[in-house]
């Protein structure tokens, strides 16, 4: 929950009056931008370097094993092409199954590769810095509005933040009518105030089932 405050080597002091960002620091701030929202694929890289290393490791022991004449772990690799050549007409299913796996796995990977990862994190900017705030951060603000917006406790209040939306959920207490238009109003101003990058669309709803003793 830390909000990361970047500024730009060119920025002018806070003092001065404000002047339109140069190319150069503009593009500095992009930059600096997608490397704060985007995470990096090393651990789906890693992951993956791991189990083909553990094939290989695999196959290995199969060949040695094969050479010493002791009978295989699972399949002897001289077997293996055989084996798949009588997989359409001895198993069928498997063989339709393992297709539909490894395509998946296909379909996962090239996610991930043209995909970039998202980090929980939305930028406030400005001319002179770029503001990086967690998503807790900012739905737990969201949390504390809607709240004091519908007089409830906070802890009746639940916001999920996303890309593009919050999801705000208010538990009242039993006996208790909220105004969802007035929470709706209320959070909304506030999200403008923060001027976000990616925009956040908040959406309330609550719940028909109250809390006793709110």
């Amino acid at each position: 929950m830390t909000t990361e405050i970047i500024t730009s080597p060119n920025a002018s002091p806070a003092a001065s009056p404000p002047r339109a960002p140069s190319a150069g620091r503009s593009g500095l701030l992009r930059r600096l931008a997608r490397r704060e929202l985007h995470s990096p694929r090393s651990t789906a890289a890693i992951t993956l370097a791991v189990i083909l290393v553990l094939v290989a490791i695999w196959i290995a022991v199969e060949t040695v094993l094969a050479l010493i004449g002791i009978p295989p772990l699972l399949v002897s690799p001289g077997e293996i092409p055989a084996a798949a050549a009588s997989l359409p007409t001895t198993q069928p299913v498997i063989l339709g199954i393992a297709g539909a796996l490894v395509l998946v796995l296909g379909i996962m990977l090239l996610a991930l590769a043209v995909g970039p990862g998202r980090r929980h994190r939305h930028l406030l900017a400005t001319d002179r810095v770029l503001a990086v705030v967690d998503d807790e951060v900012i739905a737990s603000a969201l949390a504390q509005q809607a709240s004091a917006t519908a007089s409830t406790h906070p802890d009746g209040t639940i916001v999920a933040v996303g890309r593009r939306t919050a999801s705000i959920r208010i538990t009242p207490a039993s006996g208790i009518t909220v105004d969802r238009a007035a929470v709706d109003r209320a959070v909304a101003e506030q999200l403008e105030t923060y001027a976000l990058r990616p925009a956040l669309r908040a959406a309330t709803t609550i719940s028909t089932n109250g809390k006793v003793g709110q």
